[in-house]
């Protein structure tokens, strides 16, 4: 067994341990993050059984599309986003987690191929309301959701977030549980959310308790690797 299989058999016991300690009853989605790794370490997960890989960086992401052909891969996009760049997500992935601006969804619209299904996709929200983060506020987020539920080629799915970075575990099941009410809040006026993309390696277990539906995870997976201080995924 590799170490990334036993990394991922490590990672599965603890989401389901943190379910059954919290009581959680949803559903909960491994979603691997794969920036920075190489296209034999994504083989090697998915061989382990892993089948959801999320991407920060375009070209990188395409030049691993290419190598891993072979692979039933579902290929989530979780980076900031440039209008430059919607053309080719909107081509070659079936998820985007980080949708903050009316005008990307817009593009991603009308951009995504009508062979394929609906782009699903995220709002991110910036909870902590950092100025280094991209994301909406909490005060965008009835109008944003609103305009997106109008694409056609879009489906929204929920909210995405990266709260600010910290060791305080009251601190983190705090953000978390904003992140939780503001999901609650679109889903009392009507929205049909069913997904909630937060926790990280360090923080996935507080995540599940408050309602993570995704948990991204790279560096608990992968082991150690260089990348930016604040990334869709750790």
């Amino acid at each position: 067994m590799s170490s990334i299989s036993r990394r991922l058999q490590d990672i599965l016991a603890t989401i389901q341990a943190a379910k059954l300690s919290s009581q959680a009853t949803q559903s909960v989605n491994l979603l691997a993050v794969s920036k920075a790794q190489s296209a034999l370490a994504i083989r090697e997960a998915y061989a382990a059984g892993q089948s959801l890989f999320g991407e920060n960086y375009l070209q990188e992401a395409l030049d691993k599309q290419i190598q891993l052909t072979d692979l039933a891969i579902e290929w989530h996009f979780i980076g900031p986003i440039q209008s430059n760049k919607t053309l080719l997500i909107a081509q070659h992935f079936s998820w985007v987690h980080s949708l903050d601006r009316l005008k990307i969804a817009q593009r991603l619209n009308d951009a995504r191929p009508a062979n394929l299904a609906p782009l699903q996709v995220c709002i991110q929200l910036n909870i902590s309301k950092e100025a280094s983060k991209a994301g909406i506020s909490k005060d965008e987020l009835i109008a944003l959701a609103s305009a997106i539920s109008t694409l056609p080629r879009l489906r929204l799915r929920g909210l995405m977030a990266i709260p600010e970075p910290t060791t305080d575990a009251n601190k983190q099941r705090m953000q978390f549980k904003q992140v939780r009410q503001c999901y609650d809040e679109l889903l009392a006026k009507g929205f049909d959310l069913d997904t909630l993309s937060i926790g990280m390696s360090d923080d996935f277990s507080i995540a599940i308790a408050e309602g993570a539906t995704i948990v991204r995870i790279g560096s608990a997976l992968f082991g150690a690797r260089f990348g930016a201080e604040f990334s869709a995924g750790k």
